[in-house]
């Protein structure tokens, strides 16, 4: 199948693939079409409950407690939101599992004004969960799932209508996504960003969002260039480190995982290197976060043993650790303390562009979860509470 859509030679063959079939099959007929029923029927059992899910979905969780959607900037700096999928908290990296030395880039970062997060961490386990409660400023729970399934129209949630988006475009900011590849976009979401750099017509409607590649350096130089009279918001998705491999019958192994994470994560020092060098170079005064969505799972043999309830506490915090590091363009804000998960990200830095602490009094709490189906009854659980200590608390909802 081609990452461009249908193609007509492909097309053909399965026409005639289709044809040569139903010559064969012809005399069977009837026999097919109560087969075909009894394959209908159970399809709908699943399909009725989802269709339900679909037509009853409330986006009343994301309605912010206070007045903070009006919010309005006093300070107007371009913003950058870069975020580095799977890259572990700095202050993680130098400890078992990951081992690893990271100094030269770190050095990179502070020569470079940025201020490192140390023990920053995610509120959820994978990208689409985290960054849901990113853009809506809320937690989701994953909408409280009794049987252990993901959070509904989380893409329609990080690329269209949320509160974050809602609030940039309020204070008239152009805002702008660029993606290394089209994973945020593989279900066709209603776009509210004022441009992204691949267009649907590139996804084939089979494509899980791995299936071609773009360079977001070249395409962040061009949007800078012909954006300076603008303010402008950029989300930048970098595709690197990643995480260690998504199934068992993927994985290579706890120490190839690992050391193939590392090279990737060297990969996105580099990619890092040239994003922050081209916005230093043209936008000097420009707000800049490089944030990861959670972290490499490294010391797992494979992602999806998340799902399974975990008691090594390094292990644990290897899949929520999180990279974070802030070039605010002023003086840092006194209450950058505050900044431990990404559901409350953009709130202090909003408080931080309105100068109003107000919107302080409403942070959700730092705690992270996930959704366990092995080893414990299926739920959401509460796996690091607000003090950052390993816990294991179902939750309910009140």
């Amino acid at each position: 199948m081609s990452t461009y859509g249908f193609k007509s030679n492909i097309l053909l063959i399965a026409v005639v693939i289709a044809i040569l079939i139903a010559i064969v099959f012809y005399k069977h007929i009837k026999k097919i079409i109560v087969f075909q029923y009894l394959l209908a029927c159970f399809v709908l059992l699943k399909l009725v409950p989802d269709v339900y899910k679909e037509i009853t979905y409330s986006s009343q969780w994301m309605k912010q407690p206070d007045g903070i959607e009006n919010v309005l900037f006093k300070k107007k700096p371009n913003i950058y939101i870069v975020q580095t999928d799977g890259y572990a908290n700095f202050s993680k990296l130098k400890s078992a599992p990951y081992n690893f030395d990271n100094d030269i880039f770190e050095s990179f970062l502070r020569e470079n004004g940025f201020k490192l997060y140390n023990n920053f961490r995610s509120n959820y386990v994978s990208t689409l969960s985290s960054n849901s409660s990113l853009f809506a400023m809320k937690h989701h729970y994953y909408g409280n799932s009794l049987h252990g399934n993901e959070l509904r129209n989380t893409r329609e949630i990080i690329a269209g209508d949320n509160p974050v988006l809602s609030i940039i475009k309020k204070n008239n900011y152009k805002s702008f996504l660029l993606l290394e590849r089209p994973y945020l976009l593989v279900n066709r979401p209603k776009l509210h960003y004022d441009y992204c750099n691949i267009k649907f017509s590139e996804i084939s409607y089979l494509a899980r969002g791995f299936e071609i590649e773009k360079s977001v350096v070249q395409e962040l130089n061009v949007a800078i260039n012909k954006n300076k009279n603008t303010s402008n918001f950029f989300f930048i998705s970098i595709m690197r480190p990643s995480h260690v491999s998504v199934l068992e019958e993927q994985s290579m192994g706890i120490k190839k995982e690992r050391e193939f994470y590392l090279s990737e994560l060297e990969k996105a020092n580099k990619t890092l290197k040239e994003v922050i060098t081209i916005i230093k170079e043209k936008d000097k005064n420009s707000l800049i976060v490089i944030m990861a969505d959670h972290g490499g799972y490294v010391g797992l043999k494979y992602s999806m043993q998340s799902r399974t309830k975990q008691t090594d506490e390094a292990l644990i915090n290897s899949i929520y650790t999180s990279a974070l590091a802030i070039r605010w363009p002023n003086d840092v804000p006194y209450f950058d303390a505050k900044l431990k998960t990404p559901v409350n990200l953009f709130r202090i830095l909003f408080s931080y562009l309105s100068e109003d602490k107000a919107y302080l009094n409403y942070l959700q709490d730092d705690k992270s979860y996930a959704i366990i189906k092995n080893n414990a009854p299926i739920g959401v659980y509460e796996y690091i509470n607000d003090k950052g200590e390993i816990v294991f608390n179902k939750y309910n909802a009140e």
